[in-house]
């Protein structure tokens, strides 16, 4: 039996991906900030709900000792959580506490959670952690004009999925007895971008549920999207 645990899982991506792997079989544990809607949602995949700010190293820690009473191990853990920041408009206007927003989900929660459900992944025989990023963050792809991320001006989400994607071959160097990579979901209609994306949520989760899957001995260190393996650029 694989254990899934989602952060941000109570809408978009998350949901998605919960609902694919639960039909797939495999016992899924949602993450979510907002109880009541984490709670709903979970519900209505037929999950469990486990309470998670990611922004916060107290609910961090009662989120991984909560599923150490209950489950004692898993087996994935997909950095789901993100948020988009400020789109367009005078860059000039950036703020610092907007940039600590963005940033504080998108690549500091990712490394809250990822070092408070360590000791759980590494109980298990096969353990692996997926961030999910964007190829928004890729320099080959926003520098593409037949690309439509070269066409976006989104400074700190853009900036955060950089990062994130440098984290992903940082944590897979280093962590050597798990399997660490990153998913881009592709252009997909979520209410990050106002669901103008041009991929259903079922092919923006294409990659994640694919990484989440695969058998003992598939590669570290990966960007992939649903079309296959993107070169680190």
């Amino acid at each position: 039996m694989t254990i899934i645990f989602i952060t941000g899982a109570n809408k978009g991506l998350g949901q998605e991906t919960a609902r694919r792997l639960i039909e797939l079989g495999h016992t899924v544990l949602t993450g979510a900030r907002d109880q009541a809607r984490g709670e709903e949602a979970a519900a209505a995949l037929g999950a469990r709900h486990v309470p998670i700010d990611v922004t916060d190293d107290a609910s961090v820690a009662a989120a991984a000792a909560n599923v150490g009473h209950h489950e004692g191990r898993i087996d994935v853990l997909i950095n789901n959580a993100g948020v988009h920041g400020p789109a367009g408009g005078d860059l000039g206007d950036l703020t610092g506490a907007e940039a600590l927003a963005v940033f504080q989900v998108n690549v500091i929660g990712v490394v809250r959670t990822t070092s408070a459900f360590l000791p759980l992944l590494r109980r298990s025989d096969d353990p692996v952690i997926i961030n999910v990023s964007s190829g928004m963050g890729s320099l080959a792809l926003t520098h593409d004009p037949a690309r439509a991320e070269s066409r976006v001006i989104a400074p700190l989400y853009t900036a955060s999925k950089a990062a994130l994607t440098m984290m992903t071959t940082q944590y897979a160097k280093g962590l050597k007895d798990i399997r660490v990579n990153a998913a881009d979901p592709g252009y997909t209609a979520t209410d990050l971008n106002g669901h103008s994306g041009f991929q259903t949520v079922t092919e923006g989760t294409d990659a994640i549920v694919a990484l989440a899957t695969e058998g003992p001995g598939a590669g570290t260190g990966r960007f992939v999207s649903r079309e296959g393996e993107i070169a680190w650029s």
